[in-house]
This record gives structure tokens, sequence and C-alpha cells, in this order.
């Protein structure tokens, strides 16, 4: 029996959530283990009435368990980042999910923007660190004249590009990305051991060439804890070159490993190749403690009830939260009914179907419970 807490959120999420908590039921059935769900009231519609965010008391529930599954946050009766922060990052920040997991797999069926490749190609992971660099919320803006915390960046502006703050920018805004040896360390040891499991190569990306200092110690992190693992094999990419290459010649990476900010950027760019955002799952990870599962799109308001949400990208989540659990043949089982579900027509709207949400789910569980 495993305890897992489920958070439907808003728009589509509560939708979404269903279809996979169907498929992973389905799983349990077939590999002989039950999932006692507990859902919990978080996002828009209570944050309207309440004010409540994320309380403490969630949180000290949300602890006891060692999985979430997530659906999706976001609304437009509430300004943009209110939900996200107070929330989902919360969330994220709470519970030291320091790796943010994310497939880069073109499944078989799917057809990807990029010419000439096949799933063969199109089949590696990106170890996204997920608690540092320029998200840690650092930084702040100032005008003219302003007293406070200029005088702290003065010199060192006046310094860099020869101007007097004060007579020659009207505004500044400045924001500081951090990396710490323990943090970098952490999500490298994680992507090592991935990359074991695997082909046994790891790609680190980076801007040294420009961020010395914030990535030049996330490279003698990683070059030390290369020396750890002599059976993979490793290599630098800057950030720029990296955008290109994932077009160009994807099939090249096995394992990414990438600072806050920039996997962020390049993992939507893998949605993009993987077939779109309806097919791009998530996992925020504490090896040690409470992680989180989610689809990376967002709540899609204006479908909400519609019955036409593609639910792939949520059930793919599940197969990580499978995983992550130990169910790896049951993990494996949902990818495999997804590319059932696929080359058999099953699927929503944006994939060519005529499926509701609903039914792909349906028909993904059916797909579990027989293959």
């Amino acid at each position: 029996m495993y305890k897992v807490a489920a958070i439907g959120g808003d728009g589509i999420g509560p939708e979404i959530i269903a279809e996979g908590k169907k498929v992973l039921e389905a799983a349990g059935e077939r590999f002989n283990f039950e999932i006692s769900w507990t859902d919990f009231d978080i996002g828009a519609e209570r944050y309207l009435a309440t004010k409540d965010l994320l309380t403490d008391e969630d949180l000290a529930e949300l602890r006891k368990f060692k999985a979430i599954y997530f659906g999706s946050i976001g609304d437009p009766r509430v300004q943009p980042g209110v939900l996200e922060k107070g929330i989902l990052l919360a969330i994220r920040f709470s519970f030291d999910q320091y790796v943010n997991l994310r497939p880069i797999k073109l499944l078989e069926g799917v057809e990807t923007p990029l010419a000439n490749k096949t799933p063969k190609d199109i089949d590696f992971v990106v170890v996204r660190e997920n608690t540092e660099d320029f998200y840690v919320g650092i930084g702040s803006r100032f005008k003219k004249h302003q007293k406070t915390e200029l005088e702290v960046i003065r010199d060192l502006y006046s310094v860099k590009f020869g101007l007097d703050i004060e007579s020659d920018a009207e505004e500044i805004a400045y924001q500081i990305g951090v990396i710490t040896r323990e943090g970098a360390r952490r999500v490298q040891i994680y992507a090592f051991d991935l990359a074991e499991k695997r082909r046994k190569k790891l790609t680190s990306v980076d801007k040294a060439n420009v961020l010395s200092d914030v990535y030049g110690l996330w490279r003698d992190v990683f070059s030390e804890t290369a020396k750890k693992y002599p059976g993979v094999s490793t290599e630098f990419s800057f950030v720029d070159a990296i955008t290109m290459w994932f077009v160009k010649n994807p099939e090249w990476f096995d394992v990414v490993v990438t600072p806050n900010m920039f996997g962020d950027i390049i993992t939507d760019l893998g949605a993009m190749i993987q077939g779109g955002l309806g097919l791009a799952p998530g996992g925020n990870i504490n090896p040690k403690g409470t992680s989180m599962f989610e689809p990376i799109h967002g709540s899609a308001p204006k479908y909400k009830g519609m019955d036409v949400a593609n639910p792939i990208a949520t059930i793919w989540a599940g197969s990580l939260l499978l995983d992550h659990l130990g169910e790896h043949e049951a993990a494996a089982a949902v990818v495999s009914a997804i590319e059932k579900s696929i080359k058999d027509g099953v699927v929503t709207k944006d994939l060519g179907g005529t499926a509701g949400t609903a039914r792909a789910g349906s028909y993904i569980s059916e797909c579990v419970r027989r293959e």
C-alpha cells in the first residue's frame, strides 16, 4: 500500500489527475500494489475564498507522504505569479526538491518537428537543479537618488561600466544567481547515478564563458564529481550551443545536467521536440523526502470541464511517480500503454484524435491491464 497525496489544482488539473489516478490504479491491479489517495484542496478556489495559498498545516500534512501527484496551477482571476510562487514553488522549496527530472523521449506514433528524426534519435533525460541559481529571489529595483540598497552596488557599477549610476541611470534592476558547492554536488551526483543506469554519458550545461564566477563553481564541482564515476563519459556544453544541438543532433545526448534557469529553458525546447507540452511530464524530487510529479503544461482554464485536455503528460508523470516508489515494471507498463493508445489513435484532438480526456485515460488504463 502506497500513500500518495493528490492536488488537482486549477483549470483542467482535477480532470487530468483523475485520469492519472485511474491509470495508476490499473497498474496496481496488474502488479499487485495499492495506492491510497489523500486529496488536498489547494489552489485558486481556496485562495479566492480564504486568501490561503499553502499553509503550515498543508505542509505538515504533505510531509507525511513520499509522493505528491500534482495537476496544474493558475487562474485568470488571480494575478500571474501569486499561485505559482505561493503554491508550486513553495512546495518545491519547502520539501527541498532539488532535482527536476524531465525525460525527453519521442514516443512511437508521435510526430516531431525535427525532420527525419525518429524515436531512436530522441531519448534523453534532463536533470535540472531545482532550488538555486537565479530563482532564489535575491534582487531589487532602484530609481534615481534612492539611497537604500543603491549604495551597495554603486561602486561596482561605476567600475564595471564607467558610469555614475545616479546621473546616468534612470532606473536599475539586479538579480543575483546563487550556486553552492553542496547544491551543485548533490544534483550532479543524482545525474551521474542516472547516467550509470542508462548509456553512461553525461553532458553538463552552463554559461561559464560569460558568467564565470557562478558557473565556474558549477564546472569545478562537476569535474571533481566526475572523478568518482570513471565509467561515465562527460562533456561541457554552453547553454546557447546545446539549444542548437538539441535540434540538430538530439541523438547525441543521454543525460544532461544543468543549473536551474538554463534547465527551465532547455526542457521546454525538449518538450517541443518530443511532440509538445501535452506529452511532457516532470518530477520534482528529493530522494530522501517528499517528491512531487506533474505535467509541465499549464492549467488551460478555458478548457476546464470540456473533456478535451490531453491527459498523457499527467499519466506519464504518474509513471515517474511509480518509478520513484520502486515500482519499475509498473512504470514501464504505463509508458508502453501510452504508446499503444497513440498507435491505436485513441488520443485527444491535439494529437489528431477524437477521444475526450476521460476516454483517453480509460483506454490507457485498459492497455495497462491487458498488456
